[in-house]
């Protein structure tokens, strides 16, 4: 189903929340909901004067609000730490009394991958357990604390959406482990998130679901690789999997998509990738290519030779 329309802005006068909006798929998805004209309260913890755990100082919340007013919209930083309650009650006030509403929530909060690094592939016992736990306030407890006190002003109208980011497909973590009891549970967490929430949302007319990004590039991984955006596939060349990457810019395109589609009720409590509701919605990623990265992660395991080129 497309949702084309004439107006170049179909999310003006909306009001969204992208929590965790620092980098990567956050980022991306706060410029592309601006992009479509709405207003993007956008949240973290790196700031210009203040750098998270995570360690980068090269991405800030100032800089994905005046991302998100450079693209269409209104970007609004606010920086949160969302395993803060009072910290995350404050935010929603203030969107409360500046807006009246909230259209859409996404949690896309994380910032745990240099933990991930220290612990994948070992065993539960091989893994400092503060590392492990940190890795569960930060993908769990985060979202529940986020959704727990947003979740009434997004219900105030109806047609509310609230999107849960993670890694994985319900069908692919079904079956796979995902290489760290922690990480597992982390990413899992949210896709059992999204389909409690949206019974719970369902009686106001709103909508939720999860959402997972296929191979991402975000800054992150791009850096790991030694590469940038722009020549990217150099990467490829060393490791050959990495040319069914997809940019943050795709999930975010998605995540547009579904707020921008008044019949987006249909997908209530799914879980969802980028790469199907590119295929559902007709939107690219950033290069004008359509990635499947689960798609091609799934055949792979029964052929090794498949060409990426057939998921691209």
């Amino acid at each position: 189903m497309s949702t084309e329309t004439t107006d170049s802005k179909p999310l003006r006068g909306r009001i969204c929340l992208v929590a965790g909006a620092t980098r990567g798929a956050g980022r991306a998805i706060a410029v592309q909901l601006g992009t479509a004209g709405a207003t993007v309260y956008v949240t973290g913890r790196t700031t210009r004067e203040k750098v998270s755990e995570v360690g980068r100082t090269t991405e800030t919340i100032e800089e994905t609000a005046e991302l998100v007013t450079a693209a269409g919209g209104e970007g609004v930083a606010v920086p949160t730490d969302h395993l803060e309650p009072d910290r995350v009650a404050a935010l929603i006030d203030r969107i409360d009394r500046e807006r009246g509403r909230l259209d859409v929530l996404v949690n896309d909060i994380w910032g745990g991958e240099h933990l991930v690094v220290a612990g994948f592939g070992r065993k539960i016992w091989e893994v400092d357990l503060a590392d492990g736990l940190r890795m569960l306030e930060l993908g769990v407890k985060s979202h529940l604390i986020t959704s727990a006190a947003a979740t009434p002003l997004l219900t105030r109208n109806p047609g509310g959406l609230l999107v849960e980011v993670t890694d994985g497909t319900q069908e692919y973590n079904a079956t796979r482990y995902r290489e760290n009891v922690y990480y597992d549970l982390a990413k899992n967490a949210p896709i059992r998130m999204a389909f409690g929430l949206a019974r719970e949302l369902e009686p106001s007319g709103g909508t939720a679901v999860a959402l997972t990004p296929g191979w991402l590039r975000s800054e992150q991984m791009l850096d790991h690789f030694g590469v940038t955006e722009e020549n990217w596939r150099d990467a490829a060349e060393k490791l050959p999997d990495f040319a069914v990457a997809e940019s943050p810019v795709y999930v975010g395109r998605a995540v547009a998509a579904l707020a921008a589609d008044p019949d987006r009720a249909r997908w209530n409590g799914r879980s969802l990738s980028s790469g199907q509701l590119a295929e559902e919605y007709g939107f690219t990623d950033a290069d004008g290519s359509r990635p499947d990265a689960w798609g091609f992660i799934v055949a792979k395991e029964t052929d090794e030779d498949v060409s990426v080129d057939d998921y691209r």
